[in-house]
């Protein structure tokens, strides 16, 4: 890992002190991989929405779960490392590596894999049709060009850019930023609260304009309109703190934070409960589920916000109290966690294609369990295999 120094420009940077190598945020990292394998594994199989004859109600609070806070989380990490990363290479370097990190990756897996994946998605509404060559022309001339779960790889390379503008000409802003992040230290619940407020203040008014289900597209570039900003936010809090070293106070293994790992867990599970409450009564109770009212909206707002939040602090919180040190189960995946990511939906859109319409049991929900599992299992090997079948292509580490 490395630790940083305060710096002012490009040509005045201070050598980084390199020390040990935090696991707890690769772990933390691979934890979410897989959490997103989970999250696309049952989305078939969930009771309200759900495309699959079985379904499996318990799959709609992993997918509430899931999708409330970890590509918030990701954003925060991948945020943590940046300014040690801009200080030790220099912007040129930094966006040199980036766009092969981020970039090269990206133009890959729009311009081939999610269209691979996609079209198993197009066989089983509309048939072969003209076959997979005419399909995929289509999606890059016509649209739509949808991009799967690499929408993360575009965002965080614009962010990256930006941090590197931020860089050059105004550096004391994150810095600034890290500071108020990491003030207080003896009492961390300053800088949660602060850091709930501002996901609150950036996440509802965007989603009272937008609404949740609203994407901004540009070809295979996307993101959710009304959480663009949430997003920003959580990178930008993960580069301020990793400007102050955030990694040896705030984050620090024996901190307060880490210390306090239970109320960040009570604050998890309240803001949970209260987002699953709503949405139960919004199914079970208002006239019209498909269209709550603004009241309802606004609320399902503040509590995705609170809740996102609190279990992304919760998150780094625990792996940075339990998982720190000796070995874990999520080590063997550190160095292919960001390949499964990439992989991962051409064998999950694929086999949830090949299991569709089979019933393996006489009941529904048992069904809807054995299939996410069985997709979640074999894709998860397919990925992996795959991923470490092209690391050995020389080059090929240097961007998975």
């Amino acid at each position: 890992m490395v630790v940083i120094v305060s710096s002012v420009a490009e040509g005045k940077r201070t050598a980084p002190v390199t020390g040990a190598r935090n696991a707890a945020f690769d772990r933390a990292r691979s934890f979410i991989i897989l959490l997103v394998l989970i999250h696309h594994s049952v989305i078939p199989y969930t009771y309200y929405g759900h495309t699959d004859r079985q379904s499996f109600l318990l799959f709609d609070a992993v997918v509430t779960f899931n999708d409330s806070f970890f590509m918030a989380a990701m954003f925060l990490l991948s945020g943590l490392f940046t300014w040690s990363s801009l200080q030790r290479k220099g912007v040129s370097d930094f966006l040199r590596g980036r766009w092969l990190r981020l970039g090269l990756p990206f133009a890959i897996g729009a311009g081939m894999l999610m269209p691979s994946a996609y079209y198993a998605v197009e066989l089983r509404h509309s048939g072969p049709g003209a076959g997979f060559i005419a399909f995929w022309w289509k999606t890059v001339t016509v649209g739509p060009w949808e991009s799967g779960p690499i929408w993360f790889l575009g965002v965080l390379l614009a962010f990256d850019m930006l941090a590197a503008a931020v860089y050059l000409v105004a550096p004391g802003i994150v810095e600034a930023l890290g500071r108020v992040s990491t003030a207080k230290l003896e009492h961390p619940t300053y800088a949660f609260c602060m850091f709930l407020a501002a996901s609150v203040v950036v996440y509802v008014p965007l989603d009272h304009h937008y609404g949740i289900a609203q994407w901004f597209t540009l070809g295979p570039l996307a993101v959710q309109s009304d959480r663009a900003l949430l997003y920003l936010l959580y990178f930008f809090v993960g580069v301020g703190i990793g400007a102050v070293h955030g990694d040896r106070s705030l984050l620090s293994p024996d901190g307060a934070l880490a210390r306090r790992w239970p109320l960040w867990l009570a604050a998890t599970i309240v803001t949970y409960a209260a987002l699953i409450g709503l949405i139960f009564y919004k199914r079970e109770f208002l006239p019209d589920p498909n269209n709550p009212p603004q009241g309802w909206d606004n609320v399902h707002a503040f509590l995705f916000a609170s809740f996102s939040a609190a279990q992304t602090v919760n998150l780094l919180a625990l792996f940075l109290r339990f998982d720190n040190s000796g070995s874990s189960i999520l080590d063997p995946l550190r160095e292919s966690s960001f390949g499964i990511f990439l992989i991962h939906y051409v064998p999950v859109l694929w086999l949830q294609y090949l299991l569709f319409g089979f019933t393996l049991t006489p009941i529904p929900q048992v069904t809807a369990i054995l299939k996410a599992l069985l997709v979640f299992v074999l894709a998860l090997a397919i990925s992996w295999g795959a991923t470490l079948a092209l690391r050995r292509i020389p080059g090929v580490k240097h961007v998975l």
